[in-house]
């Protein structure tokens, strides 16, 4: 039997994987170091190219390979998603059916798509198993097993193709790719599993029923694909002897059920029905041989037959006679449909591991993002809401001059409380640290700025150059629109522009309080004796020392400090909670094929700090309270100083220099936050300007790649067929002469331009014998008719060119009513036959005039066999030679239509 057929594989070209996953790892997943996965990127990279080289083996060990690189795509496509906007690696494959032609390039198709490359290494997966099976040997169980089971993998794989194609690929896909190319293939490897069945069966000697089953079905699926392979839209891929071999299988298969049912007749006793089955399977296996051709391979189950067929005839017409019934009233041979495509694997590989297990997908990667951005909106709320109150409790105690006025009631000293907090702000570097801060900002601020700037300059400059090239090719210019692509990154460039904005608006209000309490902090930050001796002189006022309302403020005091020491407390319970989200994520991924982030979000974050809001809420009340108690108990405090004295100088100084500590506690942190969200916000700028700056390196090499695609295809598109010839140059509509060949009046037929008769000058007679060259009143551009011409003939006009004589100028003066003026030696009146006139070229007899390739060297000037004869000048001779007679038989000139071609190449004949 004929061997099976076997699909081409897809070409591919080589790409770098690992530049572009290591920047994305870099950019995308903070938490993981790009260097910990040099080694699964350089694997991964060797894998494909692996794939690449093992392709072209029809071994099974090859078939590995490829499954290992498409589980390896497989297993990425939720981590590292390969796309136009997020990785771009440009995937270039070849249609597999295309085998290229001069100047007419290949059918390619470039996608960055990770899914593209997917669907091409199904493809590929599924021709490399039709390769392998068709190798097998089909002698053996094993052979045979082995190529139904491949078979019916690559049937299963192409119908799976055939519904995720498009979506896949989003594009037109090359022919190879099309749904009802995948669907055909699919068809005919479910027959050739079938056919391998069908095999099986029979070198098993399995009852003839079920072979003719088997056979019956094998002719029905390649109907099925026959119907499939001649659909208008891809009946011009195939190579030519595949549809040959499906149809010739197609009848012969019908034709070996009939074969076999005509065993099951004759074991019934049916020789009538075993005659009519076994002439029909005849017949059958004679079309088959007919549509076949070379492809025909059932010659000895022809031959078999046809024995089988002469035996059941003789025995029939001298034993049984038994009717021969016709064909149509037999009974329909059953089918068993054994083979079946085989469902797509989740894995092909059964060795696999993940070199990228590490990574979590990025959907789990997007839910923590967003999981992240709630917690920071609580965290930053709570925290919020506790600085707020205690910025509020400080404020009270600021303008009460508390505790600085309990601890300075004999007016001599400085406050200890002020002290203490004088030291502080010195040991945490005082006015120089904050002065410092405020003069880093701004600089960090300019280099994200400009960062930020360049980023989007070129997104700018790649988006001005997509659109400048789509309006010059139009139609041509395919890829995706640059605006649409950089639609992520521009909104995320605008956010950060948004945050810079109002970065740059929260400095200025730093500066603005700083420039306030300036003085103050300055002072704070002078030793110990330049502040005493800054604040002025008060009155004694030791008697209050164990007054009731100074005893009860104390104790308020010292309430103070315990609530804000509670709140430091809560602030890192707040900050330091932790959360095991990966797996809940993971877990709803597995489950439900999808993140529902919010919900599962909201109930985690409620679970860990609805405590610790309630502990807020309960610190902010127990303020309230307080508050009320510090201010009543000032009230009576004053009231008893007021008494005795009044050092309203000194509290209100006091009163500065506690607002300026409170200030610079505020600023201190506020500065250290502005610095280090600029900090951390650079590596984010660069992170987005290295994303766009691969994204404009691979759409510029993209760009590249597509012009020059473009160019080959102007180049190589036909051009605008010429205008319609005018009438006076010989175009369609001009009249001939009497004389012209009828069958040069067609203008669609590929014969020579039409021509006059053979011309006869006044130098050759009607007998071939040179006569006398013709006077000076000769007319110019004819010549008289020819000798024994019937009265009324035209003169003969000047003839086409013929050997080697080049085409006259369309001015000539005769065709345009007039004759250039005499030369020197030339008779009044005389007119040269063509302007400036240059003598002809002999050529070789075999001259073809139609074959513009061939190429003959130029020998001097001869005349002869019809030439026109060149004009006589008095006291000149014509060259020896001149106006000799053509030789019997052939017609002078060019070629004429019927006359025989001799010493013409069957170029010559076909163009005629």
């Amino acid at each position: 039997m004929a061997a099976f057929l076997a699909v081409p594989l897809k070409k591919t070209y080589d790409v770098d994987l690992v530049k572009p996953l290591r920047s994305f790892i870099q950019n995308t997943f903070s938490s993981a170091e790009p260097d910990d996965y040099n080694h699964a990127l350089s694997e991964f990279n060797k894998l494909r190219n692996l794939m690449i080289n093992k392709s072209v083996d029809k071994h099974e060990s090859a078939l590995e390979v490829l499954y290992r690189y498409y589980d390896q795509v497989a297993a990425i496509e939720s981590k590292l998603p390969i796309t136009e906007n997020q990785i771009r690696v440009q995937f270039k494959w070849r249609d597999a059916f295309d085998e290229g032609g001069f100047l007419a390039g290949k059918r390619t198709l470039a996608i960055a798509s990770g899914l593209y490359e997917k669907v091409c290494m199904l493809f590929n997966i599924a021709a490399l198993q039709t390769q392998i099976a068709s190798v097998q040997n089909q002698d053996s169980d094993d052979g045979l097993k082995t190529c139904a089971k491949l078979f019916q993998q690559s049937s299963g794989i192409y119908a799976h193709m055939k519904d995720i194609v498009l979506s896949h690929v989003q594009q037109d896909p090359t022919p190879d790719l099309n749904p009802d190319t995948l669907g055909a293939l699919s068809a005919l490897m479910l027959a050739q599993a079938q056919e391998a069945i069908y095999r099986k069966a029979t070198s098993d000697k399995m009852k003839d029923a079920m072979v003719a089953k088997l056979a019956y079905q094998c002719s029905e699926l390649y109907a099925d694909t026959m119907k499939l392979m001649q659909l208008h839209s891809i009946k011009e891929l195939w190579p030519k002897e595949w549809i040959q071999c499906v149809v010739m299988k197609q009848a012969a298969f019908h034709g070996m059920a009939e074969f076999y049912q005509s065993n099951v007749a004759k074991a019934n006793k049916s020789y009538g029905e075993q005659i009519a089955r076994l002439k029909h399977a005849q017949e059958l296996l004679s079309a088959a041989q007919t549509r076949g051709g070379q492809t025909f391979c059932f010659r000895n189950e022809q031959g078999k037959v046809q024995r089988e067929l002469d035996e059941a005839v003789k025995d029939n017409n001298f034993i049984y006679h038994d009717k021969v019934p016709d064909v149509k009233t037999l009974p329909i041979i059953g089918k068993a449909a054994v083979a079946k495509p085989s469902p797509v694997a989740q894995r092909f590989s059964t060795n696999f591991t993940d070199l990228f297990e590490k990574l979590v997908p990025l959907a789990v990667h997007d839910a923590m993002t967003a999981f992240e951005n709630r917690k920071g909106q609580i965290v930053n709320m709570e925290i919020g809401r506790l600085r707020e109150a205690t910025n509020l409790l400080n404020g009270v105690l600021t303008s009460l001059n508390l505790p600085a006025s309990i601890e300075d009631l004999a007016g001599e000293k400085v406050p200890q409380s002020l002290i203490e907090k004088a030291q502080q702000m010195q040991d945490q570097g005082g006015a120089s640290y904050i002065s410092k801060l405020m003069n880093e900002l701004p600089a960090l601020l300019t280099r994200n700025r400009e960062i930020l700037d360049a980023t989007i300059a070129e997104l700018d400059s790649e988006e001005k150059s997509d659109t400048q090239l789509r309006e010059q090719f139009k139609e041509k210019w395919t890829r995706t629109n640059s605006a649409q692509l950089t639609k992520p990154m521009r909104e995320e460039a605008t956010k950060y522009s948004t945050i810079l904005t109002t970065a740059t608006q929260a400095d200025a209000v730093v500066r603005e309080k700083f420039d306030k309490h300036k003085e103050g902090i300055v002072l704070l930050s002078k030793p110990q004796a330049e502040l005493e001796a800054s604040l002025p002189a008060g009155s004694g006022g030791s008697g209050l020392q164990s007054s009731p309302p100074v005893k009860e403020l104390r104790s308020l005091m010292q309430q103070v400090e315990t609530i804000k020491a509670e709140r430091e407390a809560i602030e890192s319970s707040i900050k330091d909670a932790s959360f095991d989200m990966v797996s809940s994520f993971m877990s709803a991924l597995a489950s439900d094929g999808l993140i529902n982030e919010e919900s599962i979000s909201v109930a985690e974050l409620d679970r860990v700090y609805s405590p610790l809001r309630e502990q807020v809420s309960d610190s902010i009340h127990r303020q309230d309270n307080l508050q009320a108690r510090i201010q009543n108990a000032n009230t009576d405090f004053c009231n008893a100083r007021s008494s005795n004295q009044s050092a309203a100088a000194r509290e209100a100084k006091l009163k500065e220099l506690q607002a300026a500590y409170n200030m610079y506690t505020e600023l201190k942190g506020n500065l250290e936050e502005g610095t280090k969200f600029y900090n951390d916000l650079t590596p984010l700028l660069v992170k987005l300007q290295s994303r766009v700056m691969d994204f404009c390196f691979a759409r510029k090499t993209e760009k590249e790649e597509l012009m020059q695609d473009v160019q080959k295809q102007i180049a190589n598109t036909k051009s605008q067929p010429a205008p319609p010839t005018p009438t006076y140059q010989g175009g369609p509509g001009q009249s001939t002469s009497p004389a012209a060949p009828a069958s040069s009046s067609s203008g669609t037929n590929r014969v020579p331009p039409p021509r006059p008769p053979p011309p006869t000058t006044s130098g050759v007679g009607q007998s071939g014998v040179p006569t006398a060259p013709p006077g000076p009143a000769a007319a110019a551009g004819s010549a008289p008719p020819p000798a024994g011409a019937p009265p009324g003939t035209a003169p003969h006009q000047t003839p086409y060119p013929a050997q080697g004589y080049q085409q006259p100028p369309a001015q000539n003066y005769a065709g345009y009513g007039g004759a250039p003026p005499p030369q020197a030696g030339q008779p009044q009146g005389w007119q040269a036959p063509y302007p400036q006139y240059q003598p002809p070229i002999a050529m070789p007899g075999s001259y073809n005039p139609y074959n513009p390739y061939m190429s003959y060297p130029q020998p001097q000037p001869t005349y002869g066999q019809g030439y026109p004869q060149p004009p006589q000048y008095p006291g000149q001779q014509p060259p020896a030679g001149y106006g000799a007679q053509p030789p019997q038989g052939q017609y002078p000139g060019y070629p004429q239509q019927g006359y025989p071609q001799q010493g013409y190449p069957p170029a010559a004949q076909q163009w005629r």
